[in-house]
């Protein structure tokens, strides 16, 4: 037994001696050597790239998408550090996503959605030590660290670009970006800025942006829909509640997981929130807390009859329930937030106020059931104290169903900072 314990370890060492010849395995350069904890500080819910959100011409192509181009993007980090790394998605492609060179760098004057860059910031990002990487169908690619410090709630500018360009029109994107992102011909990862780039309001193959924080700082992950994802929010403002929200707990790290007309029980614009659950959530580092605010699009979609919308509210609390209990098993704790009304939206609102009904016992459940770790009453804090049916006009973007940057202020004045100390 002992033999083959001694001849084990030198497998090891041999094993190991070989991969660091070979240069498996070795730190890339600029890495870090600090301590720290890794916490993803910027998040975006990879989704199937709808034909309407596809990159503008002449980016894309009949099953090729990025030829020979450049892509700038900027991100608002929630929690800074002094090292970073990048996660790129191909989680929807149809083909492997081959990316030539990638960058970072801080934008000029730190604003979002901008193409220049503050001159001489750009550094390279690299993958298992090389300038190049290929993101396999269905896969994530995570980037070797970088010390490349960033302060809390600042923005980063993330440029990739693509010599053979994605040959599939099925790619990974968040197309609710709500900030502008640049595309150009030609190779210009290094360029201080880029005249003559063509915008687009969405962000592309871009998932997440990790930090090595100070130990002790951990995730909060929010799963939600349009109402998380910002529709009625400030291009390029950062005015979305989990941003507002990201501001006043500074030691946190607020990983916003919703795209708009997503669902918890069906398909709708992305996967539905149980299908993603493991990928969105338990999959991001450093997640500590998680904000379930998801279901009015299952009610708002289902028929406008006593039957169905009794069954939708019994399903979306057993998914409640599915998400309590996946999450505890992995040590994060889960809060419950109120479902908010949408009185008059010509979409939901039915005259005999079924959909109501079911949003009310969804909410009374919420509030109630105790299974989850504590309750966020967004719908208190948005209603019409005179019509408990509607958002209060103030934060009413019109629509009845979406608030404006006020009232996203409110919902995020509404989460208790102390459930994160």
């Amino acid at each position: 037994m002992r033999g083959r314990v001694v001849v084990g370890l030198v497998g090891v060492l041999v094993a190991a001696l070989l991969g660091v010849a070979q240069g498996i395995g070795t730190p890339a350069a600029g890495s870090p050597v600090a301590a720290g904890n890794w916490v993803n500080t910027w998040t975006a819910m990879p989704q199937l790239t709808e034909p309407g959100n596809m990159p503008p011409p002449p980016f894309t192509q009949d099953g090729l998408v990025m030829v020979d181009t450049t892509l700038r993007q900027t991100v608002r980090v929630t929690v800074g550090g002094p090292n970073l790394r990048l996660r790129f998605s191909n989680a929807f492609g149809g083909a492997a996503l081959p990316i030539t060179a990638a960058t970072v760098a801080l934008p000029a004057g730190d604003r979002a959605g901008v193409a220049a860059i503050e001159p001489g910031t750009a550094r390279p990002v690299t993958f298992n030590g090389r300038a190049a990487t290929t993101v396999p169908v269905g896969a994530q690619v995570v980037s070797d660290p970088l010390a490349f410090p960033v302060a809390p709630r600042t923005n980063l500018t993330v440029t990739v670009y693509l010599l053979a360009g994605q040959a599939s029109n099925d790619i990974t994107s968040h197309p609710g970006s709500r900030t502008t992102s640049h595309l150009l011909a030609g190779n210009h990862v290094d360029a201080a800025d880029l005249p003559g780039a063509t915008p687009t309001d969405h962000w592309y193959f871009l998932s997440g942006v990790e930090v090595l924080a100070a130990r002790g700082t951990d995730g909060v992950v929010v799963l939600g829909d349009s109402l998380s994802d910002g529709r009625g929010s400030t291009t390029n403002g950062n005015d979305r509640w989990p941003d507002q929200f990201a501001d006043r707990v500074r030691h946190v790290a607020v990983l916003n997981q919703a795209a708009g007309g997503n669902r918890v029980l069906n398909d709708g614009l992305g996967p539905n929130a149980l299908a993603r659950f493991d990928r969105d959530v338990l999959a991001q580092s450093g997640a500590e807390w998680l904000i379930v605010f998801e279901g009015v699009n299952d009610i708002g979609t289902a028929a406008a009859t006593p039957e169905a919308q009794r069954q939708v509210a019994a399903d979306l609390v057993a998914a409640y329930e599915q998400f309590v209990v996946r999450a505890h098993a992995q040590g994060i704790e889960v809060f419950g937030a109120t479902l908010l009304p949408f009185g008059g939206n010509t979409g939901y609102d039915d005259p005999a106020g079924h959909r109501e009904a079911a949003r009310q016992a969804v909410n009374h459940w919420i509030r109630t059931s105790r299974e989850f770790d504590a309750v966020i009453d967004f719908d208190r804090a948005v209603r019409d104290p005179a019509a408990p049916r509607r958002l209060l006009p103030a934060y009413d973007t019109g629509d009845h169903l979406h608030l404006n940057p006020a009232g996203y202020r409110a919902l995020a004045n509404a989460v208790p900072a102390r459930l994160f100390r």
